[in-house]
């Protein structure tokens, strides 16, 4: 089983709530915002295992093109432009999509490949980790998604999604079997709150609501879920302490009344997923 860990937005604490899920579920942790991977600093997993993603790109045999055009119109990226003296490639717009091989009359057009990303796989403790980590100057995360979850470890996963509801969640929720929001007590929390709630409801996903960072004002957002039906699966107090964790790199499950809320989340998880 793969459960979806996303927010609306970014700051909520995704983060802080799937590595320490994890520890305490024993759960394999997936880092799936490429763009930004920082779980690991947290688990620090050993043993680490690495492998290139790879993207093809169109390579034009300029003995062969007769500069008709044709690769450049069925490109809906705009990667091909032809010139006068021959057709230009901007290879960070290409999608691999291999249009342009398939309407060369010629066959002036091949395929070769190039890395835009890594995927990184190693252990902490009894916790299977991996992450995708996308190349500094590459525009599209995809790819480097899609390799990350295409071969994920027996048993229950926590796939730590990009913030948001970009394409790069899209891709993440392909390969989830539930999934859980966190959100923060403020009003751009409750306004991104509700947009993650139309996705996961498009994708049909059984899920549940975490409360991060929850204090006296955080009644808004309990409001919103009673009134639509959707269960809190916990309520992560804000504390000082925490924070001083966090930032050192640390659990703060480590504080009791932390692991005693997340041990009350992974318990209220197999209530509402079918765990085993």
């Amino acid at each position: 089983m793969n459960l979806a860990i996303l927010s609306g937005k970014g700051g909520t604490g995704k983060t802080t709530v799937s590595v320490n899920l994890a520890l305490v579920t024993g759960a394999g942790y997936i880092d799936c915002d490429v763009e930004e991977p920082n779980g690991f600093i947290f688990l620090n997993p050993s043993q680490i295992k690495s492998e290139e993603v790879k993207v093809d790109y169109p390579v034009i045999d300029s003995s062969r093109c007769t500069l008709c055009g044709e690769c450049a119109r069925v490109c809906q990226f705009n990667a091909l432009v032809k010139t006068k003296k021959d057709v230009t490639l901007f290879e960070k717009l290409c999608h691999s999509c291999h249009a342009c091989g398939i309407v060369c009359r010629q066959g002036a057009v091949t395929f070769e490949k190039r890395v835009t990303g890594i995927i990184e796989e190693g252990q902490s403790g009894n916790i299977s980790c991996k992450r995708g980590i996308l190349n500094v100057g590459e525009p599209m995360a995809v790819p480097v998604i899609k390799q990350l979850l295409g071969n994920l470890p027996p048993g229950v996963n926590l796939l730590d999604c990009p913030p948001g509801t970009s394409c790069n969640v899209l891709t993440a929720l392909q390969y989830a079997d539930g999934a859980i929001l966190v959100t923060e007590p403020s009003s751009l929390g409750l306004h991104d709150l509700k947009m993650a709630v139309e996705l996961v409801r498009y994708f049909g996903l059984p899920f549940g609501v975490i409360i991060n960072k929850y204090n006296e004002g955080g009644s808004r957002i309990q409001r919103y879920c009673e009134g639509e039906n959707i269960r809190i699966l916990g309520i992560v107090p804000c504390q000082r302490e925490a924070a001083e964790l966090y930032s050192s790199g640390k659990m703060i499950i480590e504080l009791p009344e932390y692991r005693e809320v997340f041990e009350g989340i992974a318990e209220g998880l197999r209530e509402v997923f079918p765990w085993n």
